[in-house]
């Protein structure tokens, strides 16, 4: 279907490609038009190959429905170097002119998927003097994006300095948490004052925007960061600048070593693993090398385990593939096991946290911790061999969230991407995998909403409305994903190009392609952005010293993907207040406003959108 309508789109749009003599004809043309807010396109641009689509808009509902746009019928793409047109056609109008509930607005496309000649362009109607923001079409445009994204671990990194060379010297600082009673020799919540139950837990990831280190938070993060790098191995290089580049081990390898080896030090002797550690108060310095509080960890959790059981097999599975960590991949093989077996054997508690390290609940329902018993039973399977962990798996396999879901694995997605693994396996139970096949390729094939489409939404990235909640930025990854995923395991290669086509569009969103025009990514004015987030809720780069005046480009370290629009924010500013729910943004890091609603960033949010990311960046060969 949606390749009829493509074609149609496509016979309809009477293109017109200029002639190197119709370009010597054209009259001189304007170059200092300022970018405008209505043409939307991806900041950092396109793969030659790839589907291109421009989205029009006029608001109509919102804080910008005083303005108003009638676009022209025909469209241009120029060179932004020559101002030479190098491209025309018509756009199309979307759902005859429906506003769009979701965003306030009504679209049009252009679609200008033929212009594959590397160079930098931009879009612009002439006849309105409107043009988009520059882009650029070159094979590895997402490269540096990738690199930047990924760099946001390493300033995350607890206990290690960022000093140049390694950090950009705008953002820098010492390591944080090693002094007195802090990470090297934390104490227990409920015995602070025990100096015998003291533990080194250094390392590991700060969480988000604040500093504490949570193991379940880090559970989608380790097992996305762990498939982004087996899906397209020949991208992830030795060179993104972290202190271990140039030891002939891929740097995202590298990164999710830092943060199994903190996992590591959480887990107990008897193979028990707790469940977070941090401060007990929001008494937040400026930045992380000036806090000088105590940190304490919370218990040992069956949610927790469970947890890290999956992400040391998972991990072990793919670091045996490097000799040198051969040992490390072991001693990770027999963590696993402990961990699962501690599960095994303890209480199912859904009550560990009490959340007097602040904050965030770390607990997880019976729900999530019968998807985690799946998915470490998945990788401890492919791990050992050992056919035992089928009888988990189809104990709760109907438990997990693709099975709860209507879209696979939009949320809780390391439960999604281990079933489809499974399906792979050797030693898989037959009736299981048919299952979980059957699932998937119902799922796709009837949920036109979620998998292929992009007719719903003019910014071609729906999502239902509930899914515009606090972290909606992570759910539009995972929407990306989840389409992908259609390719990787061939579910319907007859429209193979459809569910690519939708997953980049996800991509494209947060890219620009969205009702503010911006990509969600802080800081990428550098990169190719002109219109990025400005500020973040973070402890360290959320405010203080880096509280700069909007479109600064010195505001926080780049990369970092924010929250994104949420309906359900619970402050009083407007917006995002009273907007519609893709509007329901404001580019802020201010508490006494509740900025961590919408734009506090996440390794969780992070790993992604790195995901998602990574599916499109061309190996170093192509």
């Amino acid at each position: 279907m949606f390749r009829w309508f493509l074609s149609f789109v496509l016979t309809i749009a009477l293109i017109v490609v200029i002639s190197d003599a119709d370009l010597q004809s054209q009259p001189s043309l304007q170059t200092d038009m300022t970018p405008g807010p209505y043409i939307k396109v991806d900041q950092f641009g396109y793969r030659p190959q790839d589907h291109k689509v421009a989205v029009i808009t006029t608001p109509e509902v919102g804080f910008n429905a005083q303005e108003s746009f009638s676009p022209g019928t025909t469209y241009e793409v120029r060179d932004a170097n020559s101002h030479q047109q190098v491209y025309s056609g018509q756009i199309q109008l979307w759902m005859d002119g429906k506003v769009h509930s979701q965003s306030g607005d009504r679209g049009w496309w252009f679609d200008f998927s033929p212009l594959n000649k590397p160079g930098s362009y931009y879009i612009i109607d002439a006849a309105n003097q409107q043009r988009s923001f520059e882009f650029e079409i070159r094979d590895d445009v997402y490269k540096q994006v990738l690199i930047t994204a990924v760099r946001t671990f390493f300033y995350q990194r607890s206990g290690f300095p960022k000093q140049p060379p390694l950090a950009d010297p705008r953002w820098t600082d010492g390591a944080a948490f090693l002094g007195p009673g802090q990470d090297t020799e934390a104490r227990y919540v409920y015995d602070k004052d025990n100096p015998a139950l003291a533990r080194d837990m250094r390392g590991g990831w700060f969480d988000a925007g604040d500093t504490n280190k949570y193991v379940t938070f880090a559970t989608p993060v380790i097992h996305q960061l762990l498939d982004a790098y087996s899906h397209n191995r020949e991208i992830w290089t030795d060179d993104f600048n972290i202190p271990e580049s140039g030891n002939n081990l891929p740097d995202i390898i590298d990164e999710i070593k830092y943060e199994i080896d903190w996992l590591k030090l959480m887990q107990d002797d008897d193979g028990g693993v707790f469940i977070k550690l941090g401060t007990i108060d929001h008494n937040n310095p400026e930045i992380p090398s000036l806090d000088q509080r105590p940190r304490y960890y919370a218990p040992k959790c069956s949610s927790a385990s469970i947890s890290t059981a999956g992400m040391f097999a998972h991990t072990a599975l793919v670091f045996r593939e490097f000799p040198v960590l051969n040992e490390y991949a072991e001693d990770l093989q027999n963590r696993a096991i402990a961990a699962w077996d501690w599960f095994q054997s303890n209480p199912k508690r859904t009550d560990c946290d009490s959340q007097t390290i602040k904050s965030g609940d770390a607990d997880r329902s019976e729900r999530e911790q019968k998807g985690g018993t799946v998915t470490a039973a998945v990788y401890l399977l492919q791990l050992t061999g050992d056919t035992k962990y089928n009888q988990y798996i189809r104990a709760n396999l109907t438990e997990t969230q693709p099975f709860k879901d209507d879209t696979w694995s939009r949320y809780s997605s390391y439960e999604g991407d281990a079933l489809l693994l499974y399906t792979q396996l050797a030693n898989g139970d037959d009736n299981i995998q048919q299952q979980i096949s059957d699932r998937f390729r119902e799922m796709v094939l009837s949920n036109k909403a979620s998998y292929g489409n992009s007719d719903l939404d003019p910014y071609r990235a729906y999502m239902s409305d509930p899914q515009y909640h606090w972290g909606s930025n992570l759910v539009e990854s995972n929407y990306g994903n989840t389409n992908y995923d259609v390719l990787l395991y061939e579910v319907d290669p007859d429209h193979a190009d459809s569910y690519k086509i939708r997953a980049l569009d996800h991509l494209h969103y947060l890219h620009g392609v969205n009702p503010l025009s911006m990509v969600y990514l802080s800081n990428m004015y550098e990169y190719g952005a002109e219109k990025s987030a400005n500020k973040m809720y973070h402890q360290w780069f959320g405010g203080g010293i880096y509280d700069h005046a909007l479109n600064s480009p010195s505001g926080p370290a780049p990369g970092y993907l924010v929250g994104g629009p949420n309906q359900y924010y619970t402050g009083s500013s407007k917006p995002p207040v009273g907007e519609p729910p893709m509007k329901a943004y404001f580019d802020e890091n201010d508490p006494r406003k509740k900025a961590w609603e919408i734009t506090e960033p996440a390794i969780y949010y992070q790993s992604g959108y790195i995901k998602l990311l990574s599916n499109f960046v061309s190996s170093p060969s192509h």
